[in-house]
């Protein structure tokens, strides 16, 4: 078990229970910190192709959206640009090895799911309206493609892919609700485990 793993852990539990319970500072340091030592977790891998660097990249996209998240002018835009730029860059890896069966129930689903979430926040979401709905299309998406990957090739890498895909998805969702919709007083811890968690799981298909 290397050393960057289990940083990743702490570092992430660190965050979560400042998420909930404060202080506000801890929040800032260690949620970009986490994401660095899942980026070193990351390179570690043992067998790294040229499509697993879409993963070290989807990474560096996803910090980049939580440093922008930090600045003290709201940036909404540029924190759901980078989050598709991650979303799109780990679609690309969970494709790469695949030939598509277009198992249409899961297709149905998966629309009908990011259709609802897309309506329910429409008429709060404004000048954002576009950019959001974008944003979940491609984060459903990910999700198709990995569950493709996982039922054309089951394995313990694409359950893992599924898995972090699927909490990534969830994560949006809530996000997008406390922010647009219904906050909510444990929304910031619940954003941060599925938000870990979700990176963790796909990063860890590296490690397979």
């Amino acid at each position: 078990m290397s050393w960057p793993f289990l940083a990743v852990i702490f570092s992430g539990w660190i965050y979560i229970d400042s998420a909930y319970r404060g202080p506000k500072w801890q929040c800032w340091v260690f949620k970009p910190v986490t994401m660095l030592l899942m980026l070193l977790w990351a390179w570690q891998a043992p067998d790294l192709t040229t499509f697993s660097y879409l993963i070290i990249l989807g990474l560096l996209a996803s910090l980049v959206s939580d440093i922008v998240q930090m600045l003290p002018q709201e940036r909404m835009l540029y924190t759901v640009g980078a989050l598709f730029i991650s979303h799109l860059l780990y679609t690309l890896y969970f494709a790469s090895p695949l030939k598509l069966s277009f198992y249409w129930p899961l297709i149905v689903i998966l629309f009908v799911v990011g259709l609802a979430v897309i309506l329910l926040l429409w008429n709060r979401l404004e000048d954002m309206r576009w950019p959001v709905a974008t944003y979940i299309a491609m984060t459903v998406l990910m999700v198709w493609v990995a569950a493709e990957g996982y039922l054309t090739q089951p394995s313990d890498m694409s359950f893992s892919q599924l898995v972090g895909s699927t909490l990534l998805l969830v994560t949006a969702m809530i996000w997008l609700t406390n922010r647009y919709r219904q906050p909510f007083q444990a929304a910031n811890a619940i954003i941060a485990v599925g938000y870990f968690l979700g990176h963790f799981m796909i990063v860890r298909s590296l490690h397979i």
